[in-house]
């Protein structure tokens, strides 16, 4: 027992150390403050109802009604039954946000390296050289939770993947299973699915190196148990998986029926986004060097260039007080690379990449080759537009490649190859594999190419034009001043590029001078450990303060409730019946979650809404098409005076919650369906491309049909008709769970009006029900709870194996 503490508390302390770190550098979280992020912002908005929901009656709902009309909740949080995973996954991040997200950063690299068989010591510094990278860091000041979450479950998953590779099978396809299904959990597939292609990477490299050692058949069995653990882990997500591969063929990630755009034009037929939506954010290539040197680009689309900046001397030199100059500089557009808007430099750290460079002429074999395989894979893909023949390859020919968008984010796996490199050129410089020699060798060259680069770019500093994209722009906004303001721009990006290449040859020189001292014997391995640990917290950590710090942290209050509502909402929250509402006010545009938040809106914030619903947005919605507005039971319009104020408007045209209509007209194609929809009278004439019969049917005076309950899941009305009818529910069509039923009996929903639910209903009076049931939850969740109970049951095994195997050798 006593050897078994000393082995484990050396781990144990150090990730208390990770927490202690992680509660450090978000400390606010320890006065009971949270952190504001404007896309959690927008969620909070959209899953409000469902939330509200679940509070009230402690019940799940699978659809809510709160935004675009109306759509699944599969991506706005829903909890599926069974999802055991989820509850190990919510178990590991017991700290509070996003110190939770920083923990397990530091948490799943620091695993990787020790599976990779390195030392305790160095595997903290790269778990801290990892988890303080630039990207990772920003990504939580702005709300991507999902995606730092997967991220810092991928270490987990190689970890898995190398232990089985080592021919620890057992444990290796536990560890892969769990981890695995940690990371699908995450439910962000686009980092779940560049984690696959890094896996590729590392797969050839390792079935390369069985080839050459002739080991393929353990090569083989490795490949097929990882493919087992991760089918395991699959069913462990299964509510999840199923329910999203199910909505995303129906959102605008899926592939569109209509073949030509809102102006009429021919329309590119895809199964996935389009391609230039895919590429909108793509990482330009000369910016590869701010992965080295941070703000050589400007940084961030907006920095604070200081008092002593040149452009705090325009302001001040147009008149602006200290006090309006100081306040203007804050947001100064520094940024002058290539890409639309950027947060902050995708900064790995001038140390960890001098340690790369280092490790490169060090380290040798398969290792070495998937990691600089799948740096160099990240890298040129991210490079999106601007290297088009190898961005369209994957998009036409790599399948799910064409269903995400922002191809710049695929930098995560070299912002993980590259410290795992960095820290085996610590690890080499450590043992006696390679002589003295060779060590002081790959030094020099190191030394020479990180710190010449830093030096080449001082000396050509003067053919940079530091020219922003929006410079033109400015010129003409400032009018008289708009040169001035330019010049003064330039100037002070031009002082970013030269602190920070200064800021960088300075972290090589130190990196480098610590690696000699070590060679010369001047320095220990415990001092050199010490020394780049305080190099590399003090490079990364120096540069994330600059974009998230504590002044991105609020009250609790202002996060869990982030809308207030103004006088248009608290009019029309006095209407209790069932309708929407759509915000046209410059606070509705500014914020497309607020609207979701109290109304049922015909608006939102979401990367993957019901694709048909989008398109009537760009085809009808955008252009105030009263017809199809009214269609969707508009009740409500926000608008806003030319002094700001806002206002309810009181639509009375909105068609209602239901109506009978006196023909149906079936049409040949989705273009026909959506292109008449400029002319139709909504009231009277429903529309079709579902293969239905055209039809005419008698309304009278008489016929009633009226909405008497209803829930996000739950619709009830009453309709009374002397005639048989068709009635047209004011209510989003989808075509996956929803039931209905008449008096019982269910009855099948046809889709009109390109995103409506319509209904034969017979004469008489009668009760008609639609309730969301989702057979996709309910199998999924039968999935989980097996794959649950198997994976128990291995667990348990792989433990008795483990015990019976310690007796046997004791």
């Amino acid at each position: 027992m006593q050897f078994s503490i000393k082995r484990i508390l050396p781990h144990l302390l150090i990730l208390v150390g990770f927490v202690i770190v992680s509660l450090a550098y978000f400390n606010p979280v320890l006065k009971g403050k949270k952190i504001f992020q404007s896309d959690i912002k927008h969620y909070i908005g959209m899953s409000q109802q469902q939330n509200d929901f679940r509070a009230a009656t402690g019940e799940e709902t699978y659809w809510t009604n709160s935004a675009f009309g109306g759509m699944p909740t599969y991506q706005l949080g829903a909890k599926y039954p069974h999802n055991y995973i989820k509850k190990l996954d919510l178990s590991l991040r017991f700290l509070p946000r996003p110190a939770d997200y920083l923990f397990l950063y530091f948490l799943g690299f620091y695993v990787l390296l020790l599976v990779l068989k390195v030392d305790f010591k160095l595997a903290a510094l790269g778990a801290l050289a990892f988890g303080f990278s630039t990207y990772l860091i920003i990504i939580l000041g702005v709300g991507h939770n999902s995606k730092a979450h997967a991220i810092a479950y991928m270490p987990l998953v190689l970890s898995g993947i190398l232990l089985t590779f080592r021919k620890h099978y057992i444990g290796g396809f536990l560890l892969t299973t769990v981890a695995m299904a940690l990371e699908i959990c995450t439910n962000h597939f686009q980092m779940t699915y560049y984690l696959m292609l890094l896996v590729v990477v590392l797969g050839i490299a390792y079935l390369i190196d069985a080839y050459r050692k002739k080991v393929l058949p353990h090569f083989f069995k490795s490949v097929g148990m990882l493919v087992v653990a991760v089918l395991l882990a699959v069913g462990l997500n299964a509510s999840n998986i199923m329910a999203t591969k199910e909505y995303v063929n129906e959102s605008t990630r899926g592939k569109s029926e209509l073949t030509i755009n809102p102006d009429g034009s021919p329309k590119a037929v895809t199964t996935g986004l389009d391609k230039d939506y895919i590429t909108e954010y793509s990482y330009g290539i000369a910016e590869s060097l701010n992965l080295f040197i941070p703000r050589l680009f400007g940084g961030g689309s907006h920095e604070d260039v200081g008092v002593d900046s040149e452009t705090f001397k325009f302001y001040r030199n147009i008149g602006a007080s200290p006090v309006e100059a100081t306040r203007e500089v804050k947001t100064t557009p520094t940024y002058w690379g290539a890409q639309t808007i950027v947060e902050a430099p995708a900064y790995v750290g001038a140390v960890v990449i001098f340690l790369f460079v280092f490790a490169l002429f060090l380290v040798k074999g398969r290792l070495k080759w998937w990691l600089v395989g799948g740096t160099v894979l990240s890298l040129l893909l991210s490079y999106g537009k601007h290297l088009g023949f190898l961005t369209d390859f994957f998009i036409d020919f790599v399948p799910m490649y064409n269903k995400f968008r922002a191809v710049s984010s695929i930098q995560v796996i070299l912002e993980l190859c590259i410290p795992v490199l960095a820290i085996f050129g610590l690890v080499r410089l450590f043992n006696d594999f390679e002589s003295k020699d060779e060590k002081l060798k790959a030094l020099k060259y190191s030394a020479i190419i990180t710190g010449g680069l830093a030096i080449l770019l001082l000396l050509i500093k003067s053919s940079f034009d530091f020219v922003g994209v929006n410079d033109g722009y400015y010129r003409q906004a400032y009018g008289e001043y708009g040169q001035s303001f330019v010049d003064a721009l330039r100037a002070d990006r031009q002082t970013f590029f030269t602190q920070d290449t200064l800021r960088t040859l300075l972290l090589v020189v130190l990196a480098a001078a610590t690696i000699f001292g070590f060679l010369k014997q001047k320095l220990s391995e415990g001092k050199v450990i010490i020394v780049f640990a305080a190099l590399i917290l003090f490079d990364l950590v120096g540069v994330d303060r600059r974009y998230v710090n504590n002044d991105n942290f609020v009250s609790a209050i202002q996060v869990e409730k982030p809308y207030k509502a103004n006088a248009a909402d608290k009019e029309i929250l006095k209407d209790k019946t069932h309708f929407r509402v759509l915000d046209l006010s410059s606070e509705g545009s500014r914020n497309p979650g607020k609207a979701a938040y109290f109304h049922n809106s015909l608006s939102g914030y979401h990367a993957a809404k019901l694709g048909r619903f989008d398109e009537l947005y760009d085809f009808h919605i955008s252009k105030n098409n009263m017809e199809v507005i009214n269609m969707l039971n508009t009740k409500y319009f926000i608008g806003e005076d030319d002094k700001g104020n806002v206002f309810p408007y009181n639509n009375e045209d909105a068609n209602g919650n239901a109506w009978f209509v006196s023909s149906l007209q079936q049409v040949s194609s989705a273009n026909e369906e959506i292109v008449a929809l400029d002319s139709l009278s909504t009231k009277t004439k429903a529309i079709t491309s579902m293969p239905l019969e055209s039809r005419t049917y008698t309304v009278d005076s008489l016929s009633t049909i009226k909405l008497v309950a209803h829930q996000p899941n739950y619709l009830k009305y009453e309709s009374n008709n002397s005639n048989d009818g068709f009635a047209v529910f004011s209510e989003v069509y989808y075509g996956h769970g929803w039931v209905a039923t008449i008096d019982g009996t269910e009855a099948p929903i046809q889709r009109v009006n390109y995103v409506l639910r319509g209904l034969e209903i017979p004469k008489g009076n009668h009760t008609i029900e639609f309730k969301f049931e989702p057979q996709v939850v309910k199998t999924g969740s039968t999935i989980a709870l097996s794959s649950s109970i198997i994976l128990a049951l291995l667990l348990l095994g792989g433990l008795l194996y483990s015990f019976k195997k310690d007796q046997a050798s004791a």
